[in-house]
């Protein structure tokens, strides 16, 4: 059989200035999972074709045009892409399937485009997809995420093509995505790992693949791409601690606080950790994953800027991840707050999330039971500077005033000095600059979207959940999105299908539904999953 896989980063380039960006950066977000089912399928004798779509050139000229199947994984801000790509896929006769965050978050509006929808898999859930064990129309699933990840030298034709220059030298910021664990054992609302099972992996594997990249690509930055990495702490650092210092390669991780306590950053220093992105989310919620019990306030923020100061002495970057607008924020206290730990913690880069309402997640389902999910918001707005939802606390004028406030402090030239006095690292100092500009432009748009929503009563009215018109911003801001591929998608198509899914059965008893007719930083990206 004649098998594409494609991995779908980010959106086409609109501007000059986003080429450079989504060459150097966007083209290290390669996920794990497509290059596992290339791997697998090459294992099993058949002709694959793996890529990934970053945002330059034209996706549908990435694979062959004579396939038998192709797998596409995205997240929800690139779905209308995808689609669009399975109608040209369809319109050929190619057996189309769609995996990864989004297709688990809405697998009923995948399959209006999509003949399958994956949940989990594995190498047998996949070999019998080929095989066409299941009828179009599908959502089917492993029984257990897969623990079969193919070692770093299987997965190199893979990583040659999604990270190096034209697959054939490295890049300066060129990555090895990698895992040790899967799932989680924390069950925060908002994210689409809520209800996973922490499970860690071969420790042999492992081993195998720091062996491999101390041999062949010394130096190489590896990201670990696991939701918690090292809940299992000891065992996983006896690993990396194994390895000759002098071939340790620099790594990132998504962590949490109470994970990283006592003398553990000091183990983080001696294998080479490059950054640390713990997630504090809320000064009023979460607080198990902080570390600190049933601290809130004031007394939160302080013991974490404490805990981040530890981790500074040990760690060269640190990313704090925060929430703003869950139901718990109210007032000026969230903003208040969150500008005192970067006072506290300038060395500490803040992202700022907007909730969204991943499907499948409690988050979801709350928002959809109190009708506060804006459902004819297409999936190209579900990331910031958008919101999708209407917040429980604030109206939208003031959500958008206090997000241009913290995001102004983040980026403000004094907290950029005291950023760059905290480091001599060239490279860090670089990457400050290079995010708080990046900053700078989010408060742009806040303010264009706030500028909107005090001049327009239609958008306002929109925002507030009166009005299920959407604005024609959107509308012509989402067909720029797309580009050449505008004219594949409907307003119809663009419209989500929020309807929840039955649960997927095993992939022994395919779980069949009729389809919705439809119209023909060399750091990790900003959690779109959730997280």
């Amino acid at each position: 059989m004649r098998v594409g896989v494609l991995d779908v980063l980010g959106p086409p380039a609109r501007r000059p200035v986003d080429v450079g960006y989504q060459v150097l950066i966007t083209k290290q977000y390669a996920s794990i999972t497509p290059q596992a089912i290339s791997v697998w399928c090459r294992r099993m004798g058949h002709s694959v074709h793996y890529a990934t779509y970053y945002g330059v050139g034209r996706p549908d000229r990435l694979l062959p045009d004579d396939l038998d199947v192709v797998f596409v994984s995205c997240y929800t801000q690139v779905s209308h892409l995808a689609y669009a790509l399975a109608k040209i896929y369809r319109a050929a006769g190619v057996r189309t399937v769609i995996g990864g965050p989004h297709a688990r978050a809405f697998p009923v509006d995948c399959l209006r485009f999509f003949d399958l929808v994956v949940g989990e898999c594995d190498p047998e859930l996949i070999a019998d997809i080929i095989a066409g064990q299941f009828d179009p129309g599908s959502i089917v699933t492993s029984e257990q995420p897969f623990d079969d990840v193919p070692t770093v030298e299987e997965r190199m034709p893979e990583i040659r093509a999604s990270a190096f220059f034209l697959g054939r030298r490295p890049l300066m910021l060129s990555a090895v995505p990698m895992l040790a664990s899967t799932g989680c054992p924390y069950r925060c609302d908002f994210c689409i790992d809520w209800n996973s099972t922490y499970r860690p992996l071969s420790a042999d594997r492992l081993a195998a693949d720091l062996r491999y990249l101390s041999t062949h690509l010394p130096g190489r930055l590896v990201v670990f791409h696991d939701p918690n990495f090292a809940v299992k702490f000891d065992e996983v650092f006896a690993t990396l601690e194994a390895q000759p210092a002098a071939g340790r390669p620099p790594y990132i991780i998504e962590s949490s606080l109470t994970v990283l306590r006592g003398d553990r950053p000091r183990r983080l220093r001696e294998t080479n950790c490059a950054m640390v992105a713990p997630g504090v989310e809320s000064w009023t919620d979460y607080s198990n994953k902080a570390g600190v019990g049933r601290t809130a306030g004031m007394e939160k923020v302080e013991k974490v800027a404490a805990h981040f100061a530890e981790l500074a002495e040990n760690v060269p970057y640190l990313q704090a991840n925060f929430m703003f607008g869950l139901d718990t924020d109210q007032g000026d206290e969230p903003v208040e707050l969150t500008k005192r730990f970067m006072d506290l913690a300038p060395f500490a880069f803040p992202t700022i999330n907007i909730p969204v309402p991943f499907g499948g997640t409690p988050l979801h389902r709350d928002l959809t039971s109190s009708g506060r999910i804006l459902t004819e918001m297409p999936f190209s707005f579900y990331y910031a500077p958008y919101l999708v939802t209407t917040i429980k606390n604030y109206d939208p004028v003031t959500y958008y005033e206090k997000l241009v406030d913290l995001y102004s402090h983040a980026s403000s030239p004094q907290m950029l000095r005291r950023r760059l006095a905290g480091t001599t690292h060239r490279a860090i100092r670089y990457v400050h600059r290079a995010r708080t500009a990046g900053f700078r432009a989010d408060v742009r748009s806040f303010r264009h979207i706030l500028g909107m929503l005090r001049s327009d009563p239609a958008f306002l009215a929109f925002h507030e959940g009166r009005s299920s018109s959407l604005p024609e911003y959107y509308r012509h801001l989402g067909d720029r999105m797309l580009g050449r591929y505008t004219e594949l998608l409907s307003p119809a198509d663009r419209t989500p299908d929020l309807s929840p899914a039955p649960t997927p059965q095993a992939a022994t008893i395919p779980l069949t539904i009729e389809p919705r007719a439809t119209q023909l930083s060399p750091f990790p990206p900003p959690d779109l999953s959730g997280r």
